[in-house]
């Protein structure tokens, strides 16, 4: 029975595609062939091995004959008997005869006397003369598809319970003509846009003109993330960037150091005479690819090129990145992007049986259009992210815009997507999936959570229960309100807040925003302040500390403002807020001298705050009052605040000015990896208590917290004027991957140095009135930190060590902090 229904599964695809074969390669010793050539005989089509020497090939067209060949290998022809041939072995001879009368290029090929970098050469010559790098100004149609399918469907996948009900989707299965597996299409979404450009400006603008997708609601989110996953990028550039991973190119002039090039062979291709050239990695683990590509031999512009990311590579939940790219001739000699596809295949294991979902983006250029200059006021205008015809075209407006038919496949994903939103079954799994990615559980339109933030522990409270929801109808709200009640078992204390937010333009994003909050809370934790009623310090609140968490506060914070983007990622924030302090521990204390030398231990204090905040190349999605930030760590964040303390105003207690700014910034090093970089400075110019002054944040979890001091406690320093400097640099296993033993499990090596200067005024001294012994870190205090990330994926273990003040009380001199994560 199983037979007759996988046999009638592959029946249809059997009639689709003419040709298809896999197998592998070897060599007379039994071992695999990597990067060999495999082309179906008087064709271009072809592939080249894996690193297992593995291969899929399929054809439209009917061929009877395939080619096998690599450099130091004699030729080998097979004569296929059936369209469909699977598990081919194949064993190629080495080409002894040969040898004295040809330059043999097998394992590492040479740097010197090797006409493929010759070539490889004049491409870097020529490298900024191509495409539309060479017009002022450009245009051009861009159609997009996007698609997610899961893959290595077989009968027993089709059996699984899991699918009970649900066995209609299994009309649509289809294989890859890049690995040869099955695959099931499970979402598909459609962009049409018109590009605008600017060479002399540096400005691009991209409009929207049509989206379709599968059905699914709420979906924005999805796609956004798909497209930053698979951002735009130029094979000439030195470093491709994917899934926040630095790629050398191999037409990278550092591709050299990286890997080995071959000149194939030499031929026509679209009437340009080209030559092909084969390149691989010269070494295991790092991030590069295998493939050929085709280059002009007067342009030196490429005119095709693949890339298969390495195996091997140090990228988590990644077994398989595919790209193509195709390029066409204009006017003799400039050569223009016309197709660009690119296929990644997901899956939890590396293993080649083990099943996995595919995201595939296909993107097509046309009616290209040069030095049609645009005002700068063009680019720079906002355009409403969402208007509703663009998401509701009709389909006639898809049938003239899309640049490449979707397959018979690919139309029925449409219909098979909108019947399974409709099984119950079905629903239920999605619930799922939604609540171990967002932490919140959908009912109706509200959702319950943050489930992760449950439970928390600290001295004043003991075992904390907290539990909180959300409004949501859907990603693009334009209201929401949010409320959280918390019980501490020691105090036996009930603690809450609540909060909403109002958008009144969607444009200009002018959004209003209020709320209450009564909480026990970790002040200090960071030193750019945050007016946020509802923000949760992990510092009052984790599980497990070091040391007695025990200098908390409990506050009394309301607040009310509104915010607006005047242009794209540069956001103005006024904030109108009262908050009472007290301790509540009897070994920590906020107590202070007043006017009259009498000592208090409670504070009410207004503030009014003006903030501005720019955050270049930001990449959000929705457009309602909250949105999804979907390049999170890939952009520079820049601060500036200016706070006023306001006396006898609410019952206000001091008058003061308070300046902070913030600077982060992430560094792609090609490469050597990831680097963070913030640097933080403040002052309050006016005498203020300790609970008014800036705390130096340490950190008493066993978490690593970027920008904390991992071997401080809370309030160990203090200070009324601070600068600080964090830097975290990842190197992604490029030392590891060169030790041979730790080769194989992809750690990767990241490395920390944090340091602060701070002061503070004898006026502000002088108001002291708690039992907390504190200094301000005059000589400037630094610590450091080496960690040993991707351990089973998803943990970083860090080895702090302090370096300086080792005298002072309690002093941690070496400590070990975790995070997970999931990055790939």
């Amino acid at each position: 029975m199983k037979k007759l229904l996988l046999g009638f599964l592959l029946f249809p695809l059997l009639l689709f595609g003419q040709t298809k074969v896999s197998g592998i390669v070897k060599d007379n010793f039994g071992e695999p062939v990597a990067f060999a050539n495999v082309i179906f005989k008087d064709s271009n089509e072809g592939t080249i091995t894996n690193e297992e020497g593995r291969f899929y090939l399929e054809s439209d067209d009917t061929y009877t004959t395939l080619i096998f060949s690599f450099i130091g290998y004699a030729e080998k022809e097979l004569t296929l008997t059936e369209k469909t041939t699977y598990n081919i072995e194949i064993t190629l001879e080495e080409e002894t005869a040969a040898l004295d009368e040809v330059v043999v290029y097998s394992g590492k090929t040479s740097k010197k006397n090797n006409p493929a970098l010759d070539i490889l050469r004049k491409i870097w010559e020529n490298r900024r003369e191509n495409g539309v790098k060479k017009f002022n100004q450009y245009s051009y149609d861009k159609y997009e598809k996007l698609e997610f399918d899961l893959n290595t469907i077989d009968s027993a996948l089709i059996k699984n319970r899991i699918f009970k009900g649900m066995e209609f989707v299994f009309d649509q299965v289809d294989t890859s003509n890049v690995t040869g597996n099955t695959y099931l299409p499970i979402f598909i979404n459609e962009a049409f846009s018109k590009v605008y450009g600017d060479n002399l400006l540096d400005e691009e603008k991209e409009i929207l003109e049509g989206n379709k997708n599968s059905g699914f609601e709420n979906n924005n989110t999805l796609i956004a993330f798909v497209k930053d996953l698979y951002k735009e990028y130029d094979v000439y550039d030195n470093y491709l960037k994917f899934f926040d991973k630095s790629f050398t190119s191999p037409l990278s002039k550092t591709g050299i150091d990286v890997y080995n090039y071959v000149l194939l062979d030499s031929a026509f291709r679209d009437n340009k005479w080209c030559y092909n050239i084969v390149y691989y990695p010269r070494r295991k683990n790092e991030l590069t690819f295998k493939g050929d590509f085709w280059v002009n031999d007067s342009t030196w512009a490429i005119k095709e090129i693949n890339l298969q990311a390495s195996k091997s590579a140090n990228v988590n939940w990644v077994r398989e990145v595919y790209i193509e790219q195709e390029f066409d001739v204009l006017n003799d000699s400039i050569f223009l992007l016309t197709r660009d596809y690119f296929l990644s295949d997901f899956s939890l294991r590396k293993k080649e049986g083990a099943r996995g979902v595919y995201g595939k983006r296909t993107t097509l250029y046309d009616n290209y259009d040069f030095d049609k200059q645009k005002s700068k006021d063009f680019y720079k205008e906002q355009v409403d992210p969402y208007q509703y015809e663009v998401y509701n075209r009709p389909d006639d407006f898809w049938e003239t815009r899309r640049l490449e038919k979707l397959s018979k496949d690919e139309k029925g994903v449409y219909k098979m997507l909108d019947t399974l939103k409709t099984v119950p079954r079905f629903k239920t799994l999605y619930n799922v999936g939604a609540v171990l990615a967002s932490g919140y559980y959908e009912v109706d339109n509200f959702d319950i959570g943050p489930v992760f933030s449950v439970f928390g522990f600290n001295e004043a409270e003991g075992l904390r229960i907290r539990l909180g929801g959300r409004t949501y109808f859907s990603q693009n709200d334009p209201w929401r309100i949010e409320a959280f009640g918390a019980y501490g078992f020691r105090d036996q204390r009930f603690k809450f807040g609540v909060s909403g937010k109002w958008q009144l333009d969607r444009k200009s994003r002018l959004n209003v925003f209020g709320g209450h909050r009564k909480d026990v809370e970790q002040t200090g934790a960071s030193l750019t302040t945050s007016t946020d009623v509802l923000g949760r310090s992990l510092a009052s609140s984790s599980l497990i500390t070091v040391g007695a968490n025990d200098r908390l506060s409990r506050i009394n914070l309301t607040t009310v403002g509104f915010e607006v983007e005047p242009s794209k990622n540069f956001v103005v924030r006024l904030t109108g807020s009262h908050r009472t302090l007290e301790s509540v521990t009897d070994t920590f204390s906020i107590d202070y001298f007043d006017e009259d030398g009498n000592i208090k231990s409670t504070i009410s204090q207004p503030e009014i705050e003006l903030g501005f905040t720019y955050t270049p190349r930001r990449k959000t999605s929705g457009y309602g009052v909250e949105r999804t930030v979907i390049n999170d760590g890939d952009f520079p964040t820049i601060y500036l605040g200016y706070t006023y303390g306001l006396k006898d105003v609410i019952d206000g207690d001091f008058e003061y000015a308070k300046l902070q700014g913030l600077y982060t910034q992430p560094w792609n090093i090609g490469g050597l990896g990831k680097a963070y970089t913030t640097v933080e400075v403040g002052k309050i110019f006016d005498p203020v208590p300790l609970s008014l002054l800036s705390p130096i944040p340490g950190n008493q979890t066993l978490f690593s917290i970027y920008n904390s001091f991992n071997q401080l406690d809370f309030y160990e320093f203090v200070s009324d004027t601070y600068a600080s400097f964090h830097l975290q640099h990842d190197f992604g296993g490029r030392i590891f991957s060169r030790i041979p033993f730790l080769r194989k499990f992809n750690l990767r090596e990241v490395i920390g140095f944090r340091a602060v200067y701070g002061e503070i005024s004898q006026e502000n001294i002088a108001l002291n009135a708690s039992n907390i012994v504190y200094q301000a870190p005059e000589d400037i205090y630094y610590e450091y930190s080496v960690g040993i990330g991707n351990i089973f994926k998803i943990f970083r273990l860090d080895f702090n060590f302090r370096g300086n003040y080792l005298d002072n009380p309690g002093a941690r001199k070496f400590g070990v902090t975790g995070i997970f994560g999931f990055e790939f």
